[in-house]
């Protein structure tokens, strides 16, 4: 039995570790992440983990475990920036308000697939031109949804989280945990 992590993020990964969990293989798979016509940001990111999960070649007894995280401004999907441009439009429209940050995770072994989503509530604060033109300059934003990382540069735009702090990162370490195991998945086995 192999875990096989169906992600290039080097997040998750080190999310993992902090669970004793250790990937044997690292394949991210190459989906069409366009959102549908009318889909909402929990189902649009509850699709992509279970599409990321079946895409990865995996042997029967192999576990793939795959995730996909949207951030979400009411029904407005921010998925990850084209470019500088966009990031900025995001981090504008996110600035003094409220938003939801999605986590999904699928785990599949075999033909049986677990899911689980993760939503928490983040406020960041309004971004000066000074903070804004900074950040972007970092090229943190990029490759994430929404235009931040939480676990960077952008943490100090952050007041305020309700939820999974882990979820906000890319993966919600209490509900992976509990799939892994339920595929059968020992949690904190060495390396």
């Amino acid at each position: 039995m192999r875990l096989i992590l169906g992600s290039g993020s080097p997040r998750r990964k080190e999310l993992l570790a902090q669970i004793g969990v250790v990937p044997d293989a690292i394949l991210p798979p190459d989906i069409d992440e366009t959102p549908r016509r009318g889909e909402h940001p929990r189902s649009y990111c509850a699709r992509l983990a279970r599409e990321k999960a079946i895409a990865v070649e995996a042997g029967p007894d192999d576990i793939v475990l795959a995730a996909d995280t949207t951030v979400a401004l009411g029904r407005r999907i921010l998925g990850k920036p084209a470019d500088a441009g966009e990031a900025a439009a995001f981090l504008t429209a996110l600035g003094g308000r409220r938003h939801q940050v999605i986590t999904a995770i699928a785990v599949r072994r075999g033909a049986q697939i677990w899911t689980r989503e993760s939503e928490s509530a983040v406020k960041m604060k309004r971004l000066s031109d000074l903070e804004l033109n900074a950040y972007l300059a970092s090229g943190e934003w990029q490759g994430k949804a929404g235009g931040y990382g939480i676990q960077g540069a952008a943490g100090a735009f952050i007041p305020w989280i309700s939820g999974s702090f882990t979820g906000i990162v890319g993966l919600p370490l209490a509900e992976t945990a509990s799939l892994l195991q339920a595929a059968g998945h020992p949690l904190w086995r060495q390396a």
